[in-house]
């Protein structure tokens, strides 16, 4: 049974260097989204679209000659497939990757998005594809570096008491215009489901509606600090309560978090179609 707590997550395991997708843990996305009151098992639509970004920062293969190549990673994984990845199984199944020979890169890019594409739709009756772009040393210069665009809300000097998430944190003007905002925080933290290990993460929060009280977003932010849950499930649930309790017109939430193991996940939900946005990593990252 793939949850998180028969995954490979805090234990000592041996590290393949031939490649094996068999490595690629899926966990469903059902029971949390249960949880924040998505019933899903009853054919609802969900309220948000978005997908994950990846990125991974130690790939690397033989070519036909035994020559070792480099490249990032860039790894798309639309919010509709009924699993995730968990993240140590990935970078496992990377590193699988390290003494295997493969005609190009090319043939690596494809690998990939066949394998985790299969992973994240296991056990589904539809299928789809994820995104896979790799990126060779020649362009390495041209990764930039930014923070999220908006209005940061650290700014605030608010007493925090609360450690585990407390949405009743989150007002908004209701007798009031309407505005549209994109508001920041660099201190989002949260940690792992399964071994307690910090995830440190940057979130931004673009809506239009009611204007959202910010001092309690930021209190809210800060309450994620002592919980437990993925980095996808924790966007979405902050989603969801930033939805239900402050009832935008429209709502953004897009998080980075620093990479761990060689990998960063990146969630991004939104409730209305738009580009997704550029895979940018922040200075923590």
């Amino acid at each position: 049974m793939t949850t998180p707590e028969n995954s490979l997550l805090g234990k000592a395991v041996p590290y393949v260097d031939q490649y094996d997708a068999a490595l690629l843990y899926p966990i469903a996305r059902i029971a949390k989204r249960e949880e924040i009151g998505l019933n899903i098992n009853e054919g609802a639509t969900l309220p948000f679209l978005g997908a994950d970004l990846w990125t991974a920062y130690e790939l690397s293969w033989l070519n036909a000659r035994g020559k070792p190549q480099v490249a990032l990673a860039h790894i798309t994984v639309p919010c509709e497939t009924p699993n995730i990845v968990e993240s140590k199984s990935f970078k496992l199944y990377l590193n699988s990757f390290n003494n295997t020979k493969f005609a190009d890169a090319a043939e690596v890019q494809a690998r990939i998005r066949a394998d985790i594409s299969e992973a994240v739709w296991r056990g589904s009756d539809k299928t789809g594809t994820v995104g896979v772009k790799l990126i060779g040393p020649e362009l390495f210069d041209r990764e930039p570096i930014h923070e999220l665009d908006g209005l940061n809300l650290d700014r605030l000097e608010v007493e925090c008491t609360q450690y585990t998430p407390a949405p009743e944190l989150l007002t908004a003007a209701f007798d009031e215009q309407p505005v549209s905002e994109v508001l920041t925080s660099n201190l989002l933290k949260s940690n792992c489901l399964v071994t307690g290990q910090p995830d440190w993460a940057s979130v931004q929060i673009s809506y239009s509606g009611p204007q959202i009280e910010q001092e309690g977003l930021l209190q809210y932010i800060v309450s994620f600090r002592n919980h437990n849950e993925f980095h996808e499930q924790c966007v979405e649930r902050i989603f969801m309560d930033v939805w239900t309790r402050c009832k935008p017109a429209k709502l953004t939430v897009y998080a980075r978090y620093t990479r761990r193991g060689g990998l960063d996940i990146n969630p991004w939900r939104t409730s209305h179609p738009q580009a997704l946005p550029a895979n940018v990593r922040t200075a923590r990252q």
